[in-house]
């Protein structure tokens, strides 16, 4: 396949909220320009970026995809990405990897809180966005309220390049601002005339204010338009671009994916409004830290300069491999070549390099400067890490991707098949930086954590489907602490004697309670050899141990100090093993007698609602024992709650805040800190404990 002049390239991630039609977009897309010859459906369940099963079942894109097309002798590379809250961290990576975007609003429903985010997300990076109303064909679109709502939210001008003709059933086709035509479309197919003459009143309207824009943006040219002057068509074309480029504006366009409608016109903006990889690495110079030298350096989208690739995805297939999607940012990267993974320091062997259609596979023998590309079976090579020559070794910045915030304990639903288990989340995980797995050493569970309970359905649906595995979800145990609130001093004697040799170990220990987070303090007060020397660490064993092990419902025990003051022994029957149960003895009778109390985990909780629900909101973290530390506004009607609420009242919140949103609510939280448990609720976890340990014990 032939390669494409660095200036002739655009990657682009196609970003909205989840529904706003960016999978129909790309759809429509390759199908105009002739890269598929069918055009699919997601409610057909088969469309070029959404070919996971999970995605098809679901009807919603839950792993970016990638795709490419030519437009005018322009290779333009696509990335569908997700929209729905649950998976848009995986459009945050792959943003890293283009050099603009589209934005997909409809033309319904406007703008919804992941399209902030996600915006938000592309602000990081600096890359120009392009808008597409979609929708235009469906009942209540409305192209000026979505206009608005973007200004709102985004807090920048929008101005169209294009207005609809028509709304709902009567959308027809397009009106095109700068060349002043009309397109109407017929099963794709766009025919040109003048503009219909009940519009051209609007269409001169908006065809000023995209003039006035432009005119602004340059003190020659203001000075002309001020004058009476027209602006060239010439002049018009380069203002949107620079404007497009500085992101002075967002330029706007319309259309209906499933209709057909406007994706000509969306190629065109694209192609004009977007940049290439070299007007990029001018806007956003490459930069990343040569390993040789240890400082920060420039890299061109050059043939000649050294390799450097970033590896922004990863693909788990139990057939094919650990398939990694790569950006070449220069020089180039060619099939049967050695590169240097400059992340871990290791050599990679790359075999077979290819382009991806979707899952379509088109093989390539170079890969270069500005490309997107795939490589398969990189032994050492995960997300976020950087190839580069082994000469001139570069590291570009990973990408920090949210942290987890809802966990679901995992069991395998056919005994033994733990390490199955493990292994295969493994391969998942190196897919998805945003999930996280690992067995807690307290509660002895799997504990797998994710971005909503959807997330994890879906990881583990891939699990079973990839790698053969079933396993059950079930709420994770909360990680209750137990302490005391006051003093206490009582003795440890233990004494078996049984024919033989005897065990005897004699303890008095004084209990006090620590500040929160202070952790165990063990005092050694033994004066005139009472217990010998030897025997102490024994007592302090048995003491930790039985902490670990806990008294009043079995969670650890934290924040105290122990203070060893006296005791006995015996010269024939006392032992390591004898002083360690008397100490565990001590310790256990003492909390009895020290006011113990559970202790809960508090998580920082901040949520973003839309002003609307901002009261049901609160309210609903105040049910939820929660207390509200502040409420700060957010742009576009937005605001930010910060509250601290019960890590047990968090368990099942995703799903609780997306019905009281309408899935315009975010939040996220972190461990905070521990707090005593209320007494109504520590008798029913102590109750609980005890039931389950009775389970436990019928079982064996």
């Amino acid at each position: 396949m032939a390669n494409f002049d660095v200036n002739k390239i655009r990657n682009v991630a196609v970003i909205a909220h989840g529904g706003a039609g960016k999978t129909s977009i790309v759809e429509a897309m390759l199908f105009d320009s002739g890269s598929i010859d069918r055009l699919g459906t997601v409610e057909g369940g088969n469309t070029t970026t959404d070919y996971e099963p999970e995605e098809i079942a679901r009807k919603i894109t839950a792993t970016s995809a990638l795709c490419f097309c030519n437009w005018n002798n322009h290779r333009i590379n696509l990335i569908d990405t997700p929209g729905f809250i649950n998976f848009i961290e995986d459009a945050r990576g792959c943003l890293k990897a283009v050099d603009g975007a589209i934005v997909i609003v409809s033309a319904i429903s406007g703008v919804k809180a992941e399209t902030e985010k996600i915006w938000k997300y592309a602000c990081e990076y600096e890359i120009p966005r392009i808008v597409f109303i979609n929708k235009m064909d469906k009942d209540t679109a409305n192209f000026s309220r979505a206009v608005g709502e973007l200004e709102k939210s985004f807090e920048t001008e929008a101005i169209p390049l294009q207005i609809p003709i028509g709304a709902g059933d009567s959308f027809s086709g397009i009106i095109d601002l700068i060349k002043m035509k009309a397109y109407k479309f017929n099963n794709g197919k766009a025919l040109e005339s003048d503009i219909p003459a009940d519009m051209l009143l609007d269409a001169e309207e908006y065809r000023k204010k995209l003039v006035e824009k432009i005119a602004e943006s340059e003190d020659t040219l203001l000075e002309k338009y001020l004058e009476g002057g027209e602006l060239t068509q010439d002049e018009i074309i380069k203002g949107i671009r620079e404007g497009s480029l500085t992101r002075r504006f967002i330029p706007v366009v319309c259309g209906s994916a499933t209709k057909n409608i406007g994706i000509p016109q969306l190629f065109d903006t694209l192609i004009l409004c977007l940049p290439s990889p070299a007007d990029m690495a001018r806007i956003s110079p490459i930069r990343g830290k040569d390993l040789k030298e240890g400082k920060e350096v420039e890299r061109k989208p050059d043939e000649k300069e050294p390799l450097s690739a970033y590896v922004f995805k990863t693909i788990a297939d139990p057939y094919a491999g650990k398939l990694s999607m790569f950006r070449v940012y220069s020089g180039t990267l060619k099939a049967d070549s050695n590169v240097l993974n400059a992340t871990t320091g290791t050599r990679e062997r790359i075999g077979q390099v290819f382009y991806l259609l979707g899952k379509k596979q088109v093989p390539a023998q170079v890969v270069c400067p500005g490309e997107i590309g795939v490589v398969a079976k990189l032994k050492d090579t995960n997300t976020g890490d950087t190839l580069s020559d082994e000469t001139h070794p570069i590291v570009f910045e990973k990408v920090k991707f949210a942290e987890p915030i809802i966990s679901y304990a995992i069991a395998p639903k056919s005994k033994g098949d733990e390490e199955k288990v493990s292994a295969g989340l493994h391969r998942i995980l190196e897919e998805d930086p945003t999930l996280r797995f690992h067995r807690d050493d307290e509660t002895k569970e799997m504990i797998l954590s994710g971005m909503g309970q959807v997330h994890l359905e879906v990881a583990l649906e891939r699990l079973k489907r990839k790698f053969g595995v079933e396993v059950l979800m079930k709420t994770p145990k909360i990680p209750y602490r137990e302490t005391i609130k006051a003093s206490a001093k009582t003795q440890g004697k233990y004494k078996k004697q049984s024919g033989g040799r005897g065990q005897y170990g004699d303890c008095w220990i004084e209990i006090e309670p620590l500040p929160r987070g202070a952790g165990f303090e063990f005092v050694d007060k033994i004066v005139g050899g009472v217990i010998p020397r030897q025997y102490i660490p024994a007592v302090e064993k048995g003491i930790v141990e039985a902490m670990h092990e806990g008294v009043i419902a079995g969670y650890p025990l934290v924040d105290l100090k122990v203070t060893l003051f006296d005791g006995s022994y015996h010269s024939v029957d006392s032992s390591e093993m004898a002083f360690k149960i008397a100490g565990s003895m001590a310790i256990k009778k003492a909390v009895q007698d020290a006011r113990p109390v559970l202790l809960e985990p508090v998580m920082k909780v901040e949520v973003t609602t839309p002003d609307e629900t901002l009261g049901a909101v609160i309210g609903d973290l105040n049910s939820k024992r929660g207390k509200i530390q502040g409420v700060e506004p957010q742009a576009g009607g937005n605001q930010k709650i910060m509250a601290l609420v019960p890590m047990a009242e968090m368990l099942k919140y995703a799903n609780q805040l997306q019905s009281l949103t309408s899935g315009r609510g975010l939040y996220s939280m972190e461990f905070s800190h521990y707090e005593e448990v209320p007494g109504h609720l520590t008798q029913k976890i102590i109750a609980e404990r005890e039931a389950q340990k009775n389970e436990k014990t019928e079982e064996r």
